[in-house]
């Protein structure tokens, strides 16, 4: 139990010290029975955490995606608990008590983890605030797909990559889905009146986000550029990666 934000039942947290402006309070790794999700960064101290935790040994390594901060610690983590198999299962694919269902979108190997109603959901979700979508290897367009058809399950809590369990899924996914529809709504309109400088669309339609996240939101606006220009709607006189 972490005070107002208790593990739900056969669930336990361990929380990595790599707090960042994108990891937020660091990588969440979770502990069910004998199996790991998501193990983390290769911390010892992360690492030594996890197997106290699982103080009955570990079956099973079971990955979300292939990002370091959640899967650097697997190698060394299944070295040190004897071998057991570390596996990124792919979409229907069931391991141990899960059962994978394929979200890409932040990353293109991205699952989520079903089991019954509880969904570890990597990076798709997070506790606080939003997923960050780079232009490239993660694509726009899929992850609001993956959003679409992770609102579709009747789920009663997300255990998210990081930050705090997300006991309200239903209205959680209803809120990334308007939050990125709205953020293209902003970015059209920006275009629309003729904006074209970094900066400037930055200014406008994400006029919001924190300096520290202002690289971010530079990333994520040009994977929204990117599923702009895959549905035909971008601007003649607008070329991807160069804007100025």
């Amino acid at each position: 139990m972490r005070g107002q934000d208790p593990d739900p039942d056969g669930v336990v947290r361990v929380r990595a010290a790599n707090p960042s402006p994108l990891t937020l309070d660091g990588s969440n790794t979770y502990v069910v029975g004998r199996w790991v999700v998501d193990p983390g960064p290769a911390d010892p101290a992360h690492i030594e955490a996890v197997l106290r935790t699982a103080s009955e040994g570990i079956e099973g390594i079971v990955l979300t995606h292939g990002h370091p901060d959640h899967a650097e610690a697997a190698e060394p983590l299944a070295e040190r608990a004897g071998g057991p198999p570390v596996v990124l299962p792919g979409d229907g694919d069931e391991v141990g008590p899960f059962r994978a269902l394929a979200t890409p979108g932040h990353s293109p190997d991205h699952v989520c983890l079903l089991m019954g109603r509880i969904c570890f959901c990597g990076d798709t979700v997070l506790g606080e605030g939003s997923v960050f979508i780079s232009p490239g290897e993660g694509s726009m367009s899929a992850y609001l797909a993956s959003l679409r058809r992770l609102r579709e399950l009747d789920l009663e809590v997300l255990c998210p990559g990081h930050g705090p369990y997300v006991r309200e899924p239903r209205a959680k996914l209803d809120e990334y889905i308007a939050h990125r529809l709205d953020r293209e709504r902003r970015l059209v309109a920006a275009l629309d009146a003729g904006l074209r400088t970094e900066d400037e669309l930055l200014d406008s339609a994400w006029s919001d986000a924190p300096a520290a996240l202002r690289p971010a939101a530079a990333l994520s606006m040009q994977a929204h550029l990117e599923k702009l220009a895959e549905e035909g709607r971008l601007p003649e006189d607008v070329e991807l990666g160069q804007l100025g």
